[in-house]
């Protein structure tokens, strides 16, 4: 995030309110909280439903680029069932503060609905945000997508046992990233959902790329990553609470009267973890963007035309700029289903029941007997 004068379109990640958790200690080691269970109790028409206890697990994998091994924090939420067990992985919304906690909600309330299909969610951090490591690389969305190739594909990869049956939920860039992927063919996931996708950062979205801005980005991005004025710039446009709580109640959430000081805290404890700002300066000036054009973001969705189940879950009180980007989803091919729900750019995490039942109801038409 920047402050909410030039970067009024940030994309970024938030608290759940409904579930808290210890705030980690603000260094470069993996952290892990307790082990919990949640009780959740929210119905579907088409399906029934029992309260169930819901374990998280924390736990940490090492993901190696080129000579750095990163610590990778993931949860695995889960509960015990005598039916059939199919996996969804869960990814959270690409941001400066982006987070494993604006999936738990949602998450737990999947997790513990009945039915034939036992449901078993993996949420991940990506590598330079939330709880993983952040080392000091040279980010961008091809680094963001190997990550994700690897994390899926990789024989020790938490998901690895899932057998061609892992569906992936992702927020914002990540929802684009991963479609990207299988588009390729370098992820075969039996669905994916994408809720309020996007696919440009802050600053392009606003201002666009032509010569002269991307110079200027360039700066940007090269005086965050500096030693020393860069952590002074970076707190100014991003580490601070009162630019977290502006942008949050401008545009991040649909409702300010939903972003607590909890929330503001919370997301504020991660810009001062080692090494918080190098994603950020690669988020903000565009290096993350999947694609360059609304015309490719079109595309990649076309591109699963006939392969797979692809649900879209839009907001109705998106930024002006992000919502046009997601209505042009509507009537795309390749996109199975698109709905409309309430909040902004982090819906799952604002609304995350009524986000939880319409991925409850795509599960259930598509990959439940």
């Amino acid at each position: 995030m920047g402050s909410s004068a030039i970067l009024q379109l940030s994309y970024s990640s938030t608290f759940t309110p409904s579930f808290r958790t210890h705030r980690p200690p603000l260094s470069q080691q993996a952290y892990f909280p307790k082990s919990l269970t949640v009780k959740a109790s929210t119905s579907l028409d088409y399906v029934k439903k029992s309260v169930a206890d819901v374990s998280m697990k924390p736990n940490s994998w090492q993901w190696k680029f080129k000579d750095t091994v990163i610590n990778i924090y993931y949860e695995e939420h889960e509960k015990e069932s005598t039916v059939p067990t199919k996996n969804i992985l869960m990814i959270p919304t690409i941001s400066d503060v982006s987070t494993v906690e604006e999936w738990r909600t949602v998450a737990k309330d999947i997790v513990q609905r009945g039915g034939e299909v036992n449901w078993r969610a993996t949420i991940i951090d990506w590598p330079g945000l939330g709880y993983s490591d952040r080392p000091k690389l040279d980010y961008n969305a091809d680094v963001m997508e190997k990550f994700l190739v690897d994390f899926m594909n990789a024989p020790n990869s938490p998901v690895s046992f899932s057998d061609n049956d892992l569906v992936v939920f992702g927020g914002g860039h990540a929802a684009t990233i991963t479609v990207r992927a299988a588009k390729k063919g370098l992820v075969q996931p039996t669905g994916i959902a994408a809720v309020a996708p996007t696919w440009a950062g802050p600053l392009p979205i606003v201002f666009g790329r032509d010569s002269k801005m991307e110079s200027r980005y360039g700066l940007l991005r090269g005086t965050l990553r500096a030693p020393a004025v860069g952590w002074m710039m970076y707190n100014v446009l991003v580490s601070n609470e009162n630019a977290i709580q502006s942008q949050y109640k401008s545009h991040v959430y649909a409702n300010p009267e939903n972003v607590t000081s909890d929330i503001v805290e919370s997301r504020y404890a991660l810009t001062k973890r080692d090494g918080a700002r190098y994603v950020p300066a690669a988020f903000l000036t565009g290096l993350l963007d999947p694609v360059k054009s609304r015309e490719e973001f079109v595309e990649l969705f076309e591109g699963l035309e006939g392969r797979i189940p692809v649900l879209v879950v839009s907001t109705s009180g998106a930024p002006k700029r992000s919502k046009a980007e997601m209505e042009a989803l509507r009537e795309a091919k390749g996109v199975s289903k698109f709905v409309e729900v309430p909040g902004a750019l982090l819906p799952q995490e604002e609304y995350p029941i009524l986000v939880a039942e319409e991925l409850s109801r795509f599960l259930h038409e598509n990959f439940e007997p």
